[in-house]
């Protein structure tokens, strides 16, 4: 599997989707189709890829209909239901009471047979994180960031470290997603992280540059999201 120019052998892809799963659905069947407690939009897939209902749209990133897109351009159509712009439940209760339905269990299979394809959707959308950070940065920091992001990619750890981080928190080029000015994505961590370091400390250096990142993110919330931290740091420990 490639996605431009990051190679990922089929074992290693096999692992990092899993990885993925595990980390956003519990690795289980039902965790494909999920809408968080608190949240306004359905999770879905391993990656927890948003959809927005047209009751109420947010500042993260829409990634869902950009997963069918992909999908279809592989040749595999997606059932009826997810290939709408919006998610047709508006609200939690109403996903929630469909857990059960023949559309929820067509889309949550389709899901299950997709899953070598919503890696493959991920890594690609790291393969075009790179170009979307450096235009954000002034040129004396260019050389810092992509140190970093290849020194990463030199090992299977840190390309599942990469591909996980930028489905989990974005790119960290959305000017939307800030709090107080300041971001939490995978640019950002780039940014924290120390110079020069050898690809054997890399991923321990990401996962603590991450943890300050989102540990900031907590502090600037305009509410209170320090729930989410412990289960934030036992993602990031993954990486080393």
């Amino acid at each position: 599997m490639r996605a431009g120019g990051i190679r990922l052998s089929g074992p290693e892809a096999e692992k990092i989707g899993n990885k993925i799963w595990k980390n956003e659905c519990g690795g289980t069947l039902e965790g494909l189709t999920s809408w968080n407690k608190g949240e306004y939009f359905a999770s879905l897939g391993i990656g927890h890829f948003i959809w927005y209902s047209r009751v109420k749209q947010g500042p993260f990133e829409e990634s869902f209909p950009k997963l069918i897109e992909f999908i279809a351009s592989k040749g595999i159509i997606a059932p009826k239901i997810a290939r709408t712009a919006d998610c047709p439940w508006s609200s939690r209760t109403e996903f929630i009471n469909s857990k059960n339905s023949p559309q929820m269990n067509q889309l949550r299979q389709f899901l299950h047979r997709t899953i070598p394809l919503q890696t493959s959707f991920i890594l690609t959308r790291l393969e075009h994180a790179l170009p979307k950070m450096l235009i954000q940065v002034p040129i004396n920091k260019q050389k810092k960031i992509k140190h970093n992001f290849y020194t990463l990619l030199q090992s299977p750890q840190g390309k599942y470290a990469l591909m996980d981080y930028v489905n989990f928190k974005g790119e960290g080029t959305n000017k939307k997603e800030r709090y107080k000015g300041k971001g939490w994505g995978m640019l950002q961590v780039l940014e924290e992280m120390r110079p020069n370091l050898p690809s054997s400390k890399a991923t321990l250096e990401f996962s603590r540059a991450a943890d300050h990142v989102l540990t900031q993110r907590v502090k600037n919330a305009p509410k209170d999201e320090t729930k989410w931290l412990k289960g934030w740091r036992n993602r990031l420990k993954t990486y080393y």
